[in-house]
């Protein structure tokens, strides 16, 4: 609004690009005319207030990838708004991944589940609400994701019979997990010593599935 006028003041959008309350001090000083003679009269102020935007801070940091079954960190909501109260509410666009629908504040540590075979992923939205002057003044919502890696899986191998000095076929491995890759790390044990499998390791082999197909000796 301009800074001087006379008579009533029309409609007027009130802009505060700050990250603080702005105010504005209005003086109205009534005039009398008559007879030729002008009379001023006492000043009356009041004030204008305009509360800047609600405003959360970047999410991006937040943006998570865990295992099933491990437990996320504690995600804590800032702004750069220096006054007034911020309060955050936030909704969960997927809660197979453990964390529920909605909710308002930070989000405390959760332990995250996959019960699937593939990757799985959330989009939390945080809207942010200014609050001060008794008014409540929203703004604009952010996101981050938090994605939960299933849990690695091998499939079931038939135990092998062989006879003595008979040579074994190629053993292949494979996974019902459909992206990502699975590594198998271990060694080739006997439980019987008469049973000699000389140096023989397993070692580390990948499996990556493509219908349930791919595999790695």
């Amino acid at each position: 609004m301009p800074g001087s006028g006379s008579g009533t003041i029309p409609a007027f959008g009130v802009v505060n690009t700050s990250n603080t309350s702005q105010t504005a001090t209005i003086t109205v000083t009534p005039t009398y005319d008559n007879n030729g003679v002008v009379c001023i009269g006492t000043p009356e102020l009041f004030t204008i207030t305009v509360n800047p935007n609600a405003q959360v801070d970047s999410l991006e940091s937040w943006n998570t990838v865990a295992c099933d079954g491990d437990f996320t960190p504690t995600y804590i909501f800032t702004t750069s708004n220096t006054d007034g109260t911020t309060s955050y509410e936030w909704t969960n666009n997927n809660p197979a991944i453990g964390l529920a629908e909605s909710g308002s504040g930070g989000i405390p540590s959760f332990s995250a589940t996959n019960s699937s075979n593939t990757t799985i992923t959330a989009t939390i939205t945080v809207t942010p609400t200014y609050n001060n002057n008794g008014l409540s003044c929203s703004g604009t919502a952010d996101t981050f994701t938090i994605t939960v890696n299933p849990s690695p899986q091998v499939d079931e191998v038939q135990d092998i019979v062989l006879c003595n000095n008979e040579d074994s076929e190629i053993i292949t491995f494979t996974t019902s997990n459909t992206d990502g890759t699975v590594t198998l790390n271990g060694e080739i044990e006997s439980s019987n010593d008469a049973i000699v499998l000389g140096a023989v390791t397993l070692g580390s082999a990948t499996v990556i599935d493509t219908d349930a197909s791919s595999n790695a000796a």
